[in-house]
């Protein structure tokens, strides 16, 4: 049996990183940034600039050909198109991560799910930003209907919807052709659940720690 890593817990001789002083730089509909002065292990203080983010969700469709959808948006602080899942931002008041999930599969990918579990969590980027995606699993796929369908503007009129098979999807992450990063992670999740039967996914509901 493999050791498994131990938990490190938040109090004992760890240090406690306090904020001593913050400043907003900036403030939007989506992140703020701010530059926080935090005490160090050893005395003294650092500044640290952080982006502060609503949270997003993302969703490995599978369906039932043990297909994937992917879809290829621009991205404009990277220029150039990328192949993404399903996804988009929390910022709806009162939305659930569940519901937020349900609703970016039927807005990017004109799908309804009739179950829906959670596949990972991940901090996309926390040398600098405190977002957190949660990604699900769904299946039990259908279309929305014609005359239901999301209309979509800006880059999202530029969407591009395919399918592929979870194998293929994943030879594309280690090749390097798939690099964001809730995609990467979300399908070698889905690959690693497919191969073991399911048997860890989390409920729809499950708690999530920011």
């Amino acid at each position: 049996m493999s050791e498994q890593p131990q938990q490190r817990g938040d109090g004992g001789s760890e240090h406690r990183y306090e904020v001593r002083s913050r400043t907003e730089r900036y403030r939007g509909p989506i992140f703020e940034v701010v530059t926080e002065e935090v005490t160090m292990p050893g005395g003294g203080t650092g500044r640290r600039d952080l982006v502060r983010h609503v949270g997003a969700v993302a969703v490995v469709a599978l369906d039932d050909a043990g297909q994937v959808v992917l879809i290829r948006q621009y991205r404009h602080p990277i220029g150039r198109h990328l192949w993404e899942l399903p996804a988009g931002l929390t910022d709806v008041s009162g939305e659930d991560l569940p519901a937020a999930a349900l609703r970016e599969l039927a807005e990017e990918a004109d799908l309804t799910s009739g179950r829906i579990d959670v596949l990972v969590d991940l901090h996309s980027s926390p040398g600098f930003t405190n977002e957190i995606v949660r990604v699900f699993l769904a299946r039990d796929l259908a279309d929305v209907p014609a005359g239901e369908r999301h209309e979509r503007h800006d880059e999202e009129a530029d969407l591009q919807v395919v399918r592929v098979d979870l194998d293929e999807a994943v030879d594309m992450v280690l090749a390097g052709e798939i690099t964001n990063a809730s995609a990467v992670a979300g399908l070698l999740a889905a690959a690693r659940g497919r191969d073991t039967g399911f048997a860890a996914l989390r409920r729809a509901q499950a708690p999530l720690r920011r």
